[in-house]
């Protein structure tokens, strides 16, 4: 169980995509990302460094894959003591063959300046990046500024969370409480997608946040019980609890948990139903929390068929970079699509 009250720390449900494939795009790209930075903060100096991380990565999309480009992801990020955004570059283009040049200033394979990623690098709060021949490139620059807090970050998380193209809201939410201690996460995924879809895991997530300390199994409980006006949604708690190295966990409907340590993993199990529907049964299961350990938890926009063996080096990259490489790869075109990730 939770061993510290506190709000959720970082809570962002309301990313934004771009698909970047010509020139033309990157001055919306940078546009989008000052105009989402202003909503967060009045900190001008960081808002220019935003405005050159979102040009210099939206940049590389179209220099770097063959003419591909990629996606670029902005999302708001809320940690103990400091608020921020991340931004997010993903393609599958040939990859970087020389990663400690490309990261030097001066180093191009196009003829350009090539201070981008090196540029990126120095401007970022948190700075990094996955590539590898044949698996594409993904590249993470959060950007931060301080606010006051004194309980420190017990696990790093990162997340991917966006609506099926065409649609402006999100069916899926997240929201996590930290503590010295424990870290616990919710999930939810509301049935279908579109506005009624949002309602129901914005619901989960407003009972979360504002429900007292409790195990998984009561928190899912009081979702289950509150959601009952909605049209109900998946939803999933996991508890990661250090003191006692346990992963509580409790979840109904489609929600994928999965827990790894070096190349050993497992999966966590849930319960047939739907939060605010239907629940003939709620069952909190506990595994080992190994010092190490990551735990990856997704709804069904995300194919179940991955691995992070696959990508080898991928597991020791920061959460929202793993987060944002399984999104690039595995995601279902036509769903709300979540990716947790925390280590």
């Amino acid at each position: 169980m939770m061993t510290v009250n506190t709000e959720p720390i970082i809570y962002s449900i309301c990313p934004r995509l771009l698909r970047i494939k010509d020139s033309s795009q990157v001055g919306e790209a940078r546009r989008l990302a000052c105009s989402l930075w202003s909503e967060l903060s009045n900190d001008e100096l960081r808002l220019a460094q935003v405005a050159l991380i979102a040009t210099e990565l939206a940049t590389n999309l179209i220099k770097h894959t063959n003419g591909a480009g990629g996606c670029l992801i902005l999302c708001p990020v809320y940690e103990t003591a400091a608020i921020g955004m991340d931004i997010l570059a993903i393609d599958q283009g040939p990859g970087i063959a020389n990663m400690a040049a490309a990261l030097r200033g001066g180093y191009s394979t196009t003829g350009s300046s090539g201070v981008g990623l090196g540029a990126v690098g120095r401007l970022s709060s948190v700075f990094d990046i996955f590539s590898g021949a044949g698996k594409g490139t993904g590249v993470l620059s959060r950007v931060l500024v301080p606010w006051p807090s004194e309980i420190p970050p017990a696990l790093n998380v990162g997340a991917v969370c966006l609506p099926i193209d065409g649609e402006a809201e999100c069916g899926d939410a997240w929201a996590v409480k930290q503590g010295k201690s424990s870290t616990l996460l919710l999930l939810a995924d509301g049935l279908g997608h579109g506005p009624n879809a949002a309602e129901a895991a914005n619901l989960a997530v407003t009972i979360f946040k504002h429900a007292a300390l409790a195990s998984p199994l009561e928190l899912l409980r009081q979702i289950h019980s509150g959601l009952g006006k909605t049209r109900g949604a998946a939803v999933a708690v996991a508890d990661i609890c250090f003191a006692t190295q346990v992963i509580s966990y409790a979840a109904l409907g489609n929600i994928v948990g999965r827990i790894f340590c070096g190349a050993k993993s497992q999966t966590m199990v849930g319960c047939n139903g739907t939060a605010g529907s239907e629940a003939r049964k709620i069952v909190e299961f506990s595994y080992p929390w190994p010092e190490g350990g990551r735990v990856v938890l997704h709804s069904d926009g995300l194919k179940t068929h991955w691995h992070l063996d696959d990508y080898p080096g991928l597991a020791q990259r920061h959460p929202a970079l793993i987060a944002g490489v399984l999104f690039r790869d595995h995601r279902r075109p036509h769903d709300d699509c979540l990716v947790v990730v925390a280590k």
